[in-house]
């Protein structure tokens, strides 16, 4: 018997042994994830993502406090609009905050369908605000451009459309890799996950490739639709000054018309405001990050391009969330007028926006 058991115990006593080293090693793994991320990460994620949200919420209350300014003056497109592209922010810091939350405190890698689940919602967050700034632009300058098509064409039913197009073209393509075109793999420090830009299959470098084109190409489009809106404004503007050196164009104002046309003009002017600083925080925060994106296809695995770069690009996309609900906190009416109009009283100040903006509507007519 004493024989039979010693087999038995040595036995017993090797799986015991397999199953402790098996053990410390996944907790050696673990202990060095946990080490490879500093503590000063943790904390500014939970900022940008308190900081994020909070910015985010007060910039909706602001806009619904304006919505009926908005609306008395035609503007409920580009109203509509910035209430998607708010909400596509605040949905992005939350969601996905919370899913890096979510992986800082479980201390591991995330797993393959939640890698699915984050890259999915990362392309799709990342998408989303950059198209509909695209389309925000596109309205003002045919507003500007051609106010009378924007009035009888450009409706709120036709926005909606348009909403419903660019959120369908960002989610088809957050999609595709959950239908195994393409993959959706860990990036460094294993804390978020996204398309896979060292793929070997051309899949993934199409999806790559379709995502910084994208971007890249609604950043360009936005820039180009605001250039030449501020181009139409400085024109009209200036021939507006021209026409005031002629007495008799100073005669005919309505008093009645003096505050209806000083609230569009402001209005104008702070649309505009605003869309250029949005285009120039999307194109500083968004472009180092879509531009790193082909030159990693270029130069592939073996380039000398810094692996951690591509981690400093995205801290920097995701700051764009939160620097566009400030970019209508801060470029308000209120805030325009007090520093574009200082110095002048107010009368003077109904007076000359009235004055351009009856200008621009007798410039309309005649062409």
């Amino acid at each position: 018997m004493k024989t039979t058991s010693l087999p038995m115990t040595f036995t017993f006593l090797d799986q015991n042994l397999k199953i402790n080293s098996t053990l410390e090693i996944m907790s050696n793994k673990n202990d060095s994830y946990l080490r490879a991320i500093p503590v000063g990460h943790v904390g500014m994620s939970c900022f940008t993502m308190i900081f994020g949200t909070i910015s985010n919420l007060t910039a909706l209350g602001i806009l619904a406090k304006s919505r009926v300014r908005f609306r008395r003056q035609s503007k409920a497109p580009f109203l509509f609009l910035t209430v998607a592209l708010l909400l596509a922010d605040l949905g992005g810091h939350v969601i996905l905050g919370a899913f890096v939350l979510y992986l800082y405190t479980i201390g591991t890698e995330p797993t393959p369908n939640f890698c699915k689940i984050f890259g999915t919602s990362m392309v799709f967050f990342g998408l989303c605000p950059l198209l509909l700034g695209c389309a925000m632009a596109v309205e003002r300058y045919i507003a500007i451009t051609k106010p009378f098509f924007h009035m009888s064409m450009i409706t709120v039913a036709h926005v909606k459309m348009a909403l419903l197009f660019l959120s369908s073209v960002a989610l088809v393509l957050a999609v595709l890799p959950l239908f195994s075109v393409g993959t959706y793999t860990t990036q460094i420090p294993k804390t978020w996950c996204f398309l896979n830009l060292q793929g070997e299959g051309s899949a993934d470098r199409i999806l790559a490739l379709t995502f910084s084109g994208l971007g890249l190409t609604a950043l360009t489009l936005s820039l180009f639709c605001n250039i030449l809106s501020g181009l139409a404004l400085l024109h009209a503007r200036t021939k507006y000054n021209d026409s005031t050196k002629n007495p008799t164009t100073r005669c005919g104002r309505r008093a009645s018309s003096a505050s209806s046309s000083s609230m569009n003009c402001s209005l104008d002017v702070e649309m505009m405001a605003q869309l250029a600083a949005i285009t120039v925080v999307s194109c500083v925060c968004w472009g180092p990050f879509l531009i790193h994106i082909p030159m990693v296809q270029l130069h592939g695995a073996s380039g000398n391009l810094k692996p951690g770069l591509i981690l400093l690009f995205l801290r920097m996309a995701s700051w764009n969330q939160i620097l566009d609900p400030w970019v209508y906190i801060l470029l308000r009416r209120a805030v325009l007028l007090s520093v574009c109009c200082r110095g002048q009283t107010p009368a003077s100040t109904v007076s000359e926006c009235s004055s351009y903006r009856d200008y621009r509507r007798r410039d309309s007519n005649l062409q």
